[in-house]
């Protein structure tokens, strides 16, 4: 079994860890652990990193069996929640330096086990709590502010998306009309077409009827004139000719047949004009039509004009909806990178981890050691201390003797010098009256006296 690099806790340090997260464990219950009671401790664990719990999980497994079309859900649903459980439990288990973490470790837990990975959780969780705070807040911050922002992309992508589907709708339900009017556009082109050679043609006809038109009014004035030149010189012919009813017969009747024959010519030539004329009536009739269709062709280039800007929206659509794609690859890319800049965090943080629980190991040992040298320089303090306060006591009991001692022997040499002075004074007046005696004698009374105050025995040599 692994035991991974966290230190082994005792029953009472756990119980004290997990009281002060809000989670009553009784000595009993770590004793004796039920799988219900180790789930809910694991749960109560990892919600104090990931804030998630058993609650928080048991609603997405709801959402997804409520979306599938599967039969019995109620007998999935405790299988799926039990799965997502486990898998997050692994995951932090693996965070915590517990590679063999298992199903069987909720299922059916042991003692020395479940001991071994709450000492594990509950040191990952306050090494969480002491080290990684800020930055697991700044990577929950920016993984918030990523998953605000690819909600609000996806949002704006599903707008445009949904535009685009409603142009491409709005595009087919005009498309029929577009097809027919396209035909329509054909049709009317085509007729214009032919509209336009007619009307061509019917202009070169009216031009040639215009130009013989106008040759027979010359020529019907130049008749006319000839006539009245005619007129004049028959005129003139009979003023100086001789009368002749013979030759005036035949000139009458050859001027009538003449003039019968120039007016069936006039004759023909109005029908010819009142034909023209008629021409130039279905000319104008046709020209009306023409002027007709050029304003059905300019209402069709109207037409036309508009379902070009409406293909070249569609065209800008198009291509805003190719940017957008490319803006959603980009962001995906980005998402990818930021996934494998938060799985190189998580890396980076599993190797500080690493580190910081090797230093903890040795800070451990180092403040075991010096825990010890302390303890022992606190018994060594105590007894020196105590040492020290009898040697006080004792040096106070001297320095009381002393003083009093020094204040009997003051007393004693006071009175020593009293009578020593005195002394003095009678041996130098008995010295001064008795001038024969020796000086000897005067020292050994000298003696005896002072022996005699100091109670001390004086031994002959």
């Amino acid at each position: 079994m692994a035991k991974g690099i966290f230190p082994q806790m005792t029953i009472p340090d756990i119980i004290n860890a997990l009281s002060g997260w809000g989670i009553p464990v009784s000595h009993e219950q770590l004793v004796r652990p039920s799988s219900d009671f180790v789930e809910n401790v694991y749960c109560a664990c990892l919600q104090q990193v990931t804030d998630l719990n058993q609650d928080f999980l048991r609603d997405p497994v709801q959402n997804s069996l409520s979306s599938s079309s599967a039969d019995d859900k109620d007998l999935y649903a405790p299988a799926l929640l039990n799965n997502v459980i486990l898998y997050h439990l692994t995951r932090f288990a693996k965070a915590a330096r517990v590679e063999d973490f298992n199903f069987k470790d909720i299922s059916s837990p042991e003692r020395e086990r479940t001991l071994i990975l709450l000492s594990a959780f509950i040191n990952f969780v306050k090494f969480t709590e002491q080290y990684c705070n800020s930055f697991v807040k700044d990577l929950t911050d920016r993984s918030s502010a990523l998953i605000v922002e690819r909600d609000q992309i996806s949002q704006q992508l599903a707008e445009v998306e949904q535009s685009v589907e409603e142009m491409r709708a709005k595009v087919a339900e005009d498309e029929p009309r577009c097809e027919q009017l396209r035909i329509d556009n054909n049709a009317l082109r085509a007729r214009m077409f032919a509209t336009k050679e007619f009307q061509t043609a019917a202009v070169q006809e009216v031009e040639k009827l215009k130009a013989e038109k106008n040759s027979l009014i010359k020529r019907k004035e130049a008749l006319s004139g000839e006539l009245a030149s005619i007129s004049d010189n028959i005129t003139r012919t009979q003023s100086r000719i001789v009368q002749s009813p013979e030759r005036i017969k035949r000139t009458i009747t050859s001027m009538s047949t003449t003039t019968i024959e120039d007016k069936r010519t006039v004759h023909l030539h109005e029908v010819k004009a009142r034909d023209l004329q008629t021409k130039i009536t279905a000319l104008l009739n046709i020209e009306k039509d023409v002027h007709g269709c050029v304003e059905q062709l300019q209402t069709i280039e109207r037409e036309v004009q508009s379902l070009q800007v409406s293909q070249k929206e569609l065209v800008e659509l198009k291509d805003h909806l190719d940017d957008k794609k490319i803006e959603r690859n980009e962001l995906t890319l980005r998402q990818e990178r930021v996934e494998k800049q938060l799985s190189n965090a998580y890396d980076k943080l599993e190797r500080a981890q690493k580190h910081a629980e090797d230093k903890k190991l040795a800070s451990q040992r180092t403040i075991e050691r010096l825990q010890r040298e302390y303890d022992e320089m606190v018994v060594e303090r105590r007894d020196n201390d105590k040492q020290v306060e009898e040697l006080r006591g004792e040096a106070d009991a001297v320095e009381s003797k002393m003083a009093e001692h020094l204040k009997k022997s003051e007393g004693e040499i006071n009175d020593l010098l009293a009578e020593y002075w005195k002394l003095r004074h009678e041996t130098g007046n008995s010295a001064r009256y008795n001038g024969n005696i020796d000086l000897n004698i005067l020292l050994d009374v000298y003696m005896e006296t002072l022996a005699n105050k100091l109670n001390m025995k004086i031994l002959a040599e």
